[in-house]
């Protein structure tokens, strides 16, 4: 699972990275909240942690940012003010979680592997984009009362695109987790599918969902 840890602190970045990769999971340092805003166009991650205190715009805009843009991966925030009225706010806008500095490692892991368990959960729930949904529980789709028939690759593609809260997914970061490929085959089968997955999304007088950015790549979105 890919967590970024946005903290512009090298030593406690280094630590924190050093003991997620301990629990198997793959954590990708960032030192602005910038940074780690282009990242995850490239591809979503499952978690963050967001250190309050960064450079440039601070970890409450970048936090607004993430849940302005859709994106819903838990974010844990780390507080260097003992007072708890930046948890508090950081709570409102948006976050799932929050640890005051100095923080202790194992709680931190702690609290990662349990918000990675709940967002594991939801992972159950209906997802809903527009007036398309997805149950992945029955791994059927519908748009308004029109029934989806999909096969399992444009099932896929159609759960990643879902679940990227509306960000435009470029070609090499859907091959890599649709297809599991880690490199370009050199071939348009994204492309193939995507002509597919629309054809079966917009009928005649139903609004686009499925958008196309010229030499980037697609987004899911009403």
């Amino acid at each position: 699972m890919r967590i970024l840890v946005i903290e512009e602190d090298p030593h406690l970045s280094d630590g924190i990275c050093s003991n997620l990769s301990k629990e198997g999971l793959r954590p990708e340092p960032y030192r602005d909240g910038n940074s780690a805003l282009v990242a995850l166009t490239r591809q979503p991650a499952h978690a963050a942690i967001l250190s309050l205190s960064i450079p440039g715009q601070d970890g409450l805009g970048v936090l607004r940012q993430f849940r302005s843009a859709g994106n819903t991966m838990p974010i844990l925030l780390l507080s260097g003010s003992r007072d708890v009225t930046d948890c508090v706010n950081g709570l409102n806008a948006g976050a799932d979680d929050c640890m005051m500095k100095p923080i202790l490692m194992v709680e931190l892991i702690a609290r990662v592997r349990a918000l990675l368990r709940r967002a594991s959960a939801s992972a159950l729930v209906q997802v809903r984009v527009g007036d398309l949904v997805l149950d992945p529980a029955t791994r059927r789709a519908q748009r308004g009362s029109r029934p989806i028939e999909l096969t399992q690759r444009e099932y896929q593609l159609l759960e990643f695109l879902m679940r990227s809260g509306g960000q435009v997914c470029p070609r090499a970061t859907i091959i890599e987790r649709v297809w599991n490929y880690q490199f370009d085959p050199g071939t348009n089968i994204v492309d193939v599918y995507i002509r597919k997955l629309r054809g079966k999304l917009e009928c005649s007088g139903e609004g686009k969902l499925l958008h196309s950015v010229k030499g980037v790549g697609y987004a899911l979105r009403p």
